[in-house]
């Protein structure tokens, strides 16, 4: 901006946003000075560049609302996890199964956990069962996303929610 804009000529816009033609840059600045505002380069890639007669300051905060406001509109979504495990009742599956269908309406991942412990490595597939049973339950609102892997005494699996 300014004084800082290297080229020779520029091309000029207006704060109004009327085409004032090419000049030398340090004519621009002298108009946008006798005008009360800066010379700000808008595509230095142009040939001339393109420079506006604009406040800078205000320029710079719109700038930054601008990307406030595609910042909040940006969805993030969360890994939310769950864990179970092989001695579970039914009562608490079921809860566990309501628990993931409200992190799936707010559009959230989540990640099935089964730990096994002491002599549950002993027969891994009843903890398989116990996770594939869990993710049948939420056929209707859920697709795999990773299915289930075996990673030492833990079974994961992460779901994301249809669409």
């Amino acid at each position: 901006m300014n004084e800082q804009i290297r080229a020779p000529q520029v091309r000029v816009i207006s704060e109004i946003g009327d085409l004032l033609g090419v000049m030398s840059a340090s004519a621009a600045l002298i108009e946008a000075r006798s005008r009360g505002f800066d010379l700000v380069e808008v595509s230095p890639i142009a040939n001339p560049p393109v420079c506006k007669i604009v406040n800078y300051g205000q320029l710079r905060y719109e700038n930054r609302k601008k990307e406030q406001r595609q910042k909040s509109k940006q969805k993030s979504t969360e890994v939310k996890g769950i864990r179970l495990s092989t001695t579970i009742s039914e009562h608490d599956t079921a809860v566990r199964v309501e628990q993931a269908k409200k992190f799936f309406s707010k559009g959230n991942k989540v990640q099935v956990e089964l730990l096994l412990r002491g002599r549950q490595k002993a027969h891994p597939e009843i903890g398989a069962e116990v996770v594939n049973k869990f993710i049948k339950s939420l056929d209707t609102v859920a697709i795999v996303e990773s299915p289930i892997k075996r990673q030492g005494g833990k079974f994961i699996s992460l779901l994301t929610p249809k669409k």
